[in-house]
């Protein structure tokens, strides 16, 4: 399987920079507890100095949803929703292991990241823009269609994981109890961006070690490496220049 960018996003928004990672012998017995405390510190700690809406990393995406045509205070990326909850409510639900650690790094970071099943995943999985065409299951169950040119996570089968790029994920590739296999995907398109996905991606693969002692395959996306190659099952990964 590959994980990529499509050129027309790549050309549309070359500042991009972008992490993923491919995690075989998730189980949901675990506790990351401690790790998420840790993180969600940090999370504290940057909301105490700054509002989410003033970060650049929030800023930044708010900048490429008005690019997409979208409100930005009315379509908020995944992070800035997360910092907004977790502001309001001092915490966040805790849902699957893996789901809380990505969400309390992804307070911590600002920066969006998407989590998918990888067994509910046809083929190859491409950022792109939908045909309109794509099917996207809702949390609660309902069909919709991606507008045409709307920026999705879609597949071979033409099933949209996500939509508008980092506002909502899909119900069909959630992680759920049985999950054992995840592809995770983080973005950022702000001035650091590349150096703060680095960083990202490291903590992931650090936590993720040490919680279910798994060493997870991992690659820094770009514009002259967008392909991120990886055999489920196996852990054998790598990053292809096009």
């Amino acid at each position: 399987m590959h994980f990529q960018h499509s050129d027309s996003i790549w050309r549309d928004f070359p500042e991009l920079a972008a992490g993923a990672l491919h995690v075989e012998g998730i189980r949901g017995d675990v506790s990351v507890a401690d790790t998420v405390d840790r993180f969600q510190a940090i999370a504290r700690d940057v909301l105490a100095a700054s509002p989410e809406g003033e970060l650049a990393e929030i800023q930044a995406w708010r900048r490429t949803f008005a690019r997409m045509g979208l409100k930005p205070t009315q379509y908020r990326c995944a992070s800035e929703a997360l910092l907004r909850r977790f502001r309001k409510e001092g915490d966040l639900p805790s849902i699957h292991p893996l789901i809380d650690l990505c969400n309390a790094v992804s307070l911590a970071f600002a920066i969006p990241i998407a989590v998918f099943d990888l067994s509910r995943i046809s083929g190859d999985l491409e950022v792109t823009r939908a045909g309109g065409h794509e099917v996207y299951a809702t949390f609660s169950g309902e069909t919709e269609h991606p507008e045409p040119d709307e920026v999705i996570f879609r597949d071979a089968e033409g099933r949209a994981h996500a939509r508008r790029w980092t506002n909502r994920q899909s119900g069909h590739s959630a992680i759920r109890p049985q999950t054992t296999s995840a592809l995770i995907v983080s973005g950022a398109l702000h001035e650091t961006a590349s150096a703060d996905v680095a960083e990202l991606v490291a903590a992931l693969e650090e936590a993720i070690g040490a919680t279910w002692h798994v060493r997870p395959a991992s690659a820094l996306i770009s514009r002259s490496a967008p392909r991120f190659v990886f055999v489920a099952h196996e852990h054998a990964a790598r990053t292809e220049s096009l």
